[in-house]
């Protein structure tokens, strides 16, 4: 028997983990995980699909690696007008996918979208503590149940911060859909026409952009560690928050390498080549300060931008050990 499903959860609990009748009897077990990029690029290639590599970034934003939504891409408008008849317009294929989804995997969807939707607030992910208190649940094993099942179904991910204890762990919102749904698509007036298009240079859109790059940099790390040569270096990935100066400092991902390295990484979503002007070049410094002052760190710290072009080669771009581009993250797994 082969029993194949996207209710993850369930087939963990009901499956893998029964203490029934099916307990030491599951002779294999196979995670589909979502396509990754340049497998994105090759099912549009099939799909005689024309878009930029920039496009499938984006497409990688707001549906992640997901095949049944591609699959609705239609191949003779252009991307953000596929996104709009898709998402925005009344009767789109997509526009009521979020309720659909959460209830077609969770029972009593409701309370899991409390989760996902306090999560949606906060780009660096929540203590369980106010995860619990903002989505208004009773604490318990039913609570324990939810984030675990989210997390196995991939909405959500646990992460300790750099120097953290287990104990102290975020949680955070990682689904692109969940989170586009939540940004944009959530009380959509789908009256106006072209939504999408004429969205796209409003600052919501490049506050969105920002956390939803960061999310496709943290799916790609594979990638990303090939780019800096260190595929076969053990490393643990953080993220970190100063506790004690003033202003904060806010990292998106500390790679920690077991070569005495660690890469500061900042992930820049952008139209063109990124600019490092005289006053973000201070910040890169800064950072680095605090971080080996509050953290103690002996190890040797590298800044490394992950950005969509590059950065503009001046003076500032030197505080720079190390470059990701959008092109890194479609090589092959």
């Amino acid at each position: 028997m082969v029993v194949c499903g996207s209710a993850t959860s369930w087939v963990i609990s009901k499956l893998l983990q029964d203490k029934g009748g099916f307990y030491g009897r599951i002779t294999g077990r196979l995670l589909i995980k979502p396509f990754s990029l340049s497998e994105c690029e090759a099912f549009y290639r099939d799909a005689g699909i024309v878009y930029s590599r920039y496009q499938m970034v984006e497409s990688y934003m707001i549906f992640g690696g997901i095949p049944y939504y591609l699959s609705l891409m239609n191949k003779g408008l252009g991307f953000p007008q596929n996104v709009d008849r898709l998402c925005f317009r009344e009767g789109g294929a997509l526009r009521d996918e979020y309720e659909l989804l959460y209830r077609s995997l969770f029972r009593k969807p409701e309370r899991y979208m409390a989760v996902v939707e306090t999560l949606a607030n906060r780009r660096a992910g929540l203590p369980r503590e106010a995860v619990l208190k903002g989505s208004g649940l009773s604490d318990g094993g039913g609570f324990t149940r939810i984030l675990r099942e989210l997390e196995q179904s991939g909405f959500i991910r646990r992460y300790s911060g750099y120097g953290k204890m287990k104990r102290d762990a975020l949680y955070q919102l990682t689904d692109p859909f969940t989170l586009f749904h939540l940004r944009f698509i959530k009380g959509a007036d789908t009256t106006t026409e072209s939504f999408w298009p004429s969205y796209t240079d409003d600052g919501g859109h490049r506050a969105w952009t920002g956390y939803a790059f960061e999310q496709v940099a943290l799916a790609h790390i594979n990638q990303v560690k090939r780019k800096l040569q260190i595929g076969g270096v053990l490393t643990r990935q953080y993220s970190w928050r100063s506790t004690e100066s003033k202003p904060g400092v806010q990292i998106d991902l500390v790679i920690c390498r077991n070569d005495g390295i660690i890469n500061l990484c900042e992930i820049k979503y952008s139209k063109d080549e990124y600019e490092i002007d005289v006053s973000y070049g201070k910040q890169l410094q800064r950072r680095i300060e605090v971080f080996r002052r509050e953290t103690g760190t002996k190890h040797a710290l590298h800044t490394t931008f992950i950005t969509t072009y590059g950065l503009v080669r001046n003076e500032h771009s030197a505080h720079v050990q190390s470059e990701v581009t959008m092109e890194d993250l479609f090589a092959r797994n």
